[in-house]
């Protein structure tokens, strides 16, 4: 089994055997400068900002594999618990993301 990572703190038909601790990524992203112009342009006329989309999923996807290391690093083979925190960070337009979540080795429930 590769890395599991679920948002629930149970995994049906498997059983922690051991806790392995807290898992965390996180990164700061901006977009270029096309991106900004054309949600510039877009905060004017209204509608989905969709270059702010493609920077905040690149950003949740590079802390998520953060995380995935992470557990890696420490003997882990799936996270439960995921969770995604995001903010701003300056008045520059910079999206912070956060994904933590808890390390765990499970095994299959014998049945």
């Amino acid at each position: 089994m590769d890395m599991l990572i679920v948002t629930t703190f149970e995994v049906p038909g498997f059983h922690v055997k051991e806790c392995k601790g807290l898992v965390r990524g996180i990164t700061v992203r901006s977009p270029n400068i096309g991106q900004g112009f054309l949600a510039s342009f877009r905060s004017i006329v209204g509608g989905r900002v969709g270059s702010f989309v493609t920077v905040c999923e690149q950003a949740r996807e590079e802390a998520l594999l953060q995380v995935v290391e992470h557990a890696k690093q420490i003997g882990a083979n799936a996270v439960v618990g995921l969770r995604y925190d995001s903010g701003e960070v300056g008045s520059a337009g910079f999206a912070e993301v956060l994904a933590y979540g808890t390390a765990v080795v499970i095994e299959k429930n014998n049945a």
